[in-house]
């Protein structure tokens, strides 16, 4: 609240001046500050105290172009064609697919690999896309596969038009084998948090991607936001990370982050409930999610 001037302020003697004419004017210089250097400003009022506030933290602070992507004619058509299955269909609401394989520029003739592909709606998404002469390396490691990815993953695999798909069941920290050279493109949807609670040496698995890839290749991540300040705290608890440690553990491994994109945001997500699709219910596919584009620098 602004203060004026405190009553009883001091006066100046001016010698023979009459007194009423001198109070008056004294009022008008210390109110006006004329002819002489006006008063220093009241102290400003005690800061109030922070409010607790439930509204989402901001995402992490960008130096890199941030994309609103448009799928492209090619990835439209992948995304539309009439003979996926409901199963998947019903999934592209919340997941996009159609500006995830624009965005991270997956075309015909590509070589592919996909960590931790699961039961492979992504995988069959990229097998599509780079066509009968293009290849898919479709990675899952002994605990997906004992949970859950086995059977629906080996349906997957069956189907004719995934002939380009080559499974790979392999750990992380070697995800590839040695034939899975000069990748175009090696992307990891959802589950770059999981590797915290399932102790990978996330630092090798990168390493291991970086020599997987071709010069100029790109290491494409999606991923469910955490909080700021929460680092890789919330990864089993609430299935998310926060943007930042992914940032610095990638490009510690010699990539280049070249651009992020916004489909996937979501500022009104609180970030303070499990992103897992066993327990995210009907929240499965809202949470905010951040989608950046590494790229290989060259040695």
């Amino acid at each position: 609240m602004h203060e004026g001037l405190a009553p009883g302020a001091r006066s100046t003697s001016v010698g023979s001046m009459r007194i009423g004419t001198l109070l008056v004017g004294m009022v008008v210089v210390a109110a006006l500050g004329c002819g002489g250097s006006p008063l220093p400003p009241p102290p400003a009022p005690p800061a109030a105290p922070p409010v607790a506030s439930s509204a989402p933290m901001p995402a992490a602070a960008s130096t890199v172009p941030v994309e609103a992507v448009v799928p492209s004619a090619l990835a439209k058509g992948v995304v539309d064609a009439t003979d996926r299955s409901p199963e998947d269909r019903a999934l592209d609401a919340g997941r996009h697919p159609g500006e995830l394989l624009t965005f991270f520029g997956i075309g015909p003739g590509m070589r592919v690999g996909e960590i931790i592909a699961g039961g492979g709606y992504t995988t069959e998404l990229l097998a599509r896309t780079v066509g009968a002469e293009g290849r898919v390396y479709g990675q899952n490691n002994k605990f997906i596969l004992d949970r859950f990815a086995q059977k629906p993953w080996s349906l997957r695999l069956a189907k004719p038009g995934n002939k380009n798909i080559v499974r790979v069941d392999r750990e992380l920290e070697e995800p590839f084998p040695k034939d899975a050279t000069n990748l175009d493109c090696v992307i990891d949807v959802l589950f770059y948090h999981d590797t915290v609670w399932m102790k990978t040496d996330r630092a090798k698995m990168n390493r291991a991607i970086f020599d997987a890839l071709k010069p100029g290749g790109v290491y494409g991540i999606v991923d469910h936001s955490g909080r700021a300040g929460t680092e890789t705290k919330e990864a089993e608890s609430l299935h998310r990370i926060e943007e930042r440690v992914v940032r610095e553990e990638i490009t510690a491994a010699g990539f280049r982050l070249e651009s992020e994109a916004s489909f996937l945001r979501n500022p009104n997500d609180t970030r303070d409930w499990s992103a897992s699709p066993r327990v995210a219910a009907e929240k499965r596919g809202t949470s905010d999610r951040f989608v950046l584009k590494f790229v290989k620098v060259a040695k």
